[in-house]
């Protein structure tokens, strides 16, 4: 499985932005499509964005289309997320997955995990 390294957390002020990175040690990074997901505090982990192994097709939550932007980077083994106009409900551990199946989005189907980074929201 993919060793996968989350970073680019931090505390934000509400309307802020932040960018995400997802870094894979994994040199068959490219074959795989990732997403992100998170976990509100005392809540389940739920999907974010995914991006393809190609990056030609993007797919996102509705809660966050719009604000957010999945892309990729195969060339240095590394996913992003960008996110714009933060709200205080998008506070959460953010975390990316890989898969080899783009059609995924259920948490429970994913293998290869990072160790998360908290993103945290304020008003």
């Amino acid at each position: 499985q993919v060793q996968l390294t989350e970073s680019g957390g931090g505390l934000v002020q509400a309307g802020g932005s932040l960018r995400l990175s997802c870094s894979a040690s994994e040199r068959t990074f490219s074959s795989y499509n990732m997403a992100w997901f998170r976990q509100p505090p005392g809540k389940e982990r739920e999907f974010v964005a995914k991006i393809s192994w190609t990056g030609r097709s993007t797919y996102y939550a509705d809660s966050v289309k719009g604000r957010f932007t999945i892309s990729r980077d195969n060339a240095k083994n590394t996913v992003y997320l960008q996110m714009n106009n933060l709200k205080p409900e998008d506070t959460a551990v953010f975390y990316c997955a890989a898969t080899p199946d783009y059609r995924l989005t259920n948490p429970a189907d994913f293998g290869s995990w990072g160790q998360g980074t908290q993103v945290t929201v304020s008003s």
